[in-house]
């Protein structure tokens, strides 16, 4: 049995029919929340923040996430089956936010965690709207997987 064209395309922008359900997921969880956020930017001279998109095997990954967190990070279960999780980290920029995902992927290792994929955006500024920032994220975890870049620190800018 051949290999279906759109299979082979690895660079393509185009989701399958799940990363469109977690698009639609992470847009419904997600969406609000960054309003707040770009409206603190606005008026309360908070700077930039850090999404973290993560998801690891055979470990409790909730959990961890939770314990790990800071009182104004706010966690986003996505996916429980797949142990897919987004942490906003208010006033985070780029040191910050991958030092963060070290500590995260070191304790998912020690935990004997498998399939360890972490992505991360730091917003800078309010160019982007929340749908695009969230799209930005989901289509930058999506090539990292495909990429196998398992156990490493996928961190991207939006200006």
């Amino acid at each position: 049995m051949s290999t279906r064209e759109y299979e082979n395309r690895k660079n393509s922008l185009r989701f399958n029919g799940k990363e469109i359900q977690l698009a639609a997921k992470m847009l419904e969880s997600l969406q609000t929340t960054i309003d707040i956020v770009y409206y603190l930017m606005e008026h309360e001279d908070e700077q930039t923040f850090v999404l973290m998109l993560v998801s690891a095997r055979e470990m409790d990954l909730g959990t961890l996430l939770e314990n790990e967190k800071r009182d104004t990070d706010i966690l986003f279960e996505i996916d429980k089956e797949d142990a897919l999780y987004v942490m906003l980290c208010q006033d985070t920029k780029v040191d910050g936010g991958y030092h963060f995902a070290q500590r995260i992927i070191r304790n998912i290792q020690e935990e004997k965690g498998k399939e360890i994929y972490c992505t991360e955006l730091e917003i800078r500024s309010r160019h982007y709207s929340p749908k695009q920032v969230i799209l930005k994220l989901l289509e930058t975890f999506v090539k990292s997987k495909q990429g196998e870049q398992s156990d490493e620190i996928v961190f991207r800018s939006l200006n």
